[in-house]
């Protein structure tokens, strides 16, 4: 089945920089409802909302905080993993007993000397289906660790290749200290692990915008009632526009902090007040901000199905997904933010799950009867240990936003996003404590003397008048980035 569309679809464009004939009626035309017409036309004055909530913000409230701040960076600190896990290569032969040579963190970080393999651990060694539990005898100052293994006298079980290693614990011998070990070098001592982190920042981009409209306009009644998402009512029509402009850029706000990236070294774009994240920006790079979808492809986790166009259909993504999640935080709650067919989808996947009722489809509402309204969509389900609460995204749908961006966009559509619940615990750098947070918040920047959350103020000569210009302007400005915490719990659905 395809769906087409009228040859005169009423689709109105957006707004542009003109006046056009079509904002007014022709009262001199013999064909038009004019003076040249002896009968007056019935209008209809009120303006018809044909498109609805035109809106799209709001997604930020649901998830997020703000906060402002007062510097042009933002900087801050995630945990590293408690536990001692690394990827290296087994050689069954080398040494005594054979040795682990460390490569890489689980997390693919590459090491060498500074790994937490200490002597006297117990480790476990995993290759091809065969796990060994080993005493590391040797950690040399380099990243070979010699192990001896509990059951055999050398790693013959394994092949010489790529294996992971994990410490489970230690053992030590009766009256042995850290330092009363055999061997030949000092690295033997057991030393005390220090915890890492890694820090991240992100900074604030200044987005303005303006309504501007002549003295005499501000002062001309049209006919037609207007309305709009800002409250606007009555029959002035610049009051239409700069509502209009002012939801528009709150729309702007939020699909900001969720489309926008750094520029990288060799981007063109430069801008003369440096900047660039703590340095003077060179002309070249060091703008933009990071915004969620950036965040998320390049320190979370990406989706893109199992099962072909609507991955959603089959339980088998849950379940990948669900043990990526198990890898990072393990957060029980999260929600669900997809596009329409997304949502669709997911609806039929959990009503495949029910067996259907006798007399007729059984799902959603569980007790629907043939008299009552069928419910056939879920708003959220519990798969393992873990509970998803699902929502339509607007801005994914919407043909005038990321909507008809993901019609053509192919393979590199975003179908939704996976955002943890709750908040995390981070060390803040510039108050110097840890502090629980959103995993998701705005910036902003303010102090004592300017807020610049949402700044808006009127110039020229239309009611208070604080110049000579003969029109009103009504600017807004904001300055804000988001902070996106934690990544490695998130996940996009391309």
């Amino acid at each position: 089945m395809a769906i087409t569309n009228g040859t005169n679809l009423n689709s109105v464009a957006a707004s542009v920089q003109q006046t056009l004939a079509s904002n007014y009626i022709d009262f001199t035309s013999a064909d038009t409802a004019g003076w040249a017409q002896q009968y007056l036309p019935d209008l209809m004055e009120k303006e018809a909302e044909v498109f609805g909530q035109r809106t799209i913000s709001g997604f930020l409230a649901q998830v997020g905080a703000e906060e402002a701040m007062t510097a042009d960076q933002v900087v801050w600190s995630e945990q590293s993993r408690l536990h001692l896990s690394y990827v290296g290569t087994v050689d069954a032969d080398g040494d005594v007993n054979g040795t682990f040579t460390v490569q890489t963190d689980i997390d693919g970080n590459a090491l060498t000397t500074n790994h937490g393999i200490r002597v006297n651990d117990m480790v476990l060694i995993a290759q091809a289906g065969v796990v060994v539990k080993a005493l590391v005898v040797e950690t040399p100052s380099s990243a070979v660790v010699s192990v001896e293994p509990y059951a055999t006298a050398a790693l013959s079980t394994l092949s010489d290749g790529t294996a992971t290693l994990l410490v489970i614990g230690s053992e030590y011998g009766k009256g042995q200290s850290y330092s009363d070990v055999t061997g030949t070098h000092n690295s033997e001592r057991r030393t005390a692990l220090e915890p890492q982190f890694k820090s991240f920042t992100n900074k604030p981009i200044i987005m303005k915008d303006y309504y501007e409209i002549s003295g005499s306009d501000a002062s001309q009644v049209g006919w037609v009632e207007i309305s709009g998402e800002e409250g606007q009512n009555g029959y002035l029509w610049y009051l239409k526009a700069e509502g209009d402009t002012r939801a528009r850029f709150t729309d702007y706000l939020e699909m900001a902090m969720l489309e926008s990236e750094l520029t990288t070294a060799s981007s063109a774009i430069g801008f003369a007040d440096k900047q660039i994240r703590g340095a003077a920006d060179s002309g070249a790079g060091g703008n933009g901000t990071e915004g969620l979808f950036a965040a998320i492809e390049d320190r979370g986790n990406i989706t893109s199905g199992v099962t072909g166009v609507n991955p959603a259909t089959d339980l088998a993504e849950f379940d990948a997904i669900l043990a990526e999640f198990d890898k990072q935080g393990a957060i029980e709650e999260n929600m669900l933010f997809v596009n329409r067919a997304t949502s669709l989808a997911m609806d039929d996947m959990l009503a495949s799950m029910n067996s259907y009722g006798a007399g007729g489809t059984s799902y959603g509402v569980f007790n629907n009867s043939e008299d009552m309204a069928l419910n056939l969509g879920f708003s959220g389900f519990r798969r393992g240990s873990y509970d998803f609460y699902k929502s339509d995204f607007r801005y994914l749908n919407d043909k005038a936003t990321r909507g008809g961006i993901n019609d053509r966009a192919g393979s590199a559509a975003i179908r939704g996003v996976i955002i943890p619940a709750g908040v995390s615990s981070v060390y803040d750098q510039n108050l110097g404590k840890n502090l629980k947070r959103p995993f998701l918040h705005v910036r902003y920047r303010a102090s004592q003397t300017d807020d610049r959350r949402m700044k808006s103020w009127v110039t020229g000569s239309v009611g208070a008048a604080t110049s000579a210009l003969d029109a009103m302007q009504i600017h807004m400005l904001t300055e804000r980035c988001l902070i996106t915490q934690g990544a490695n719990n998130f996940m996009l659905m391309k």
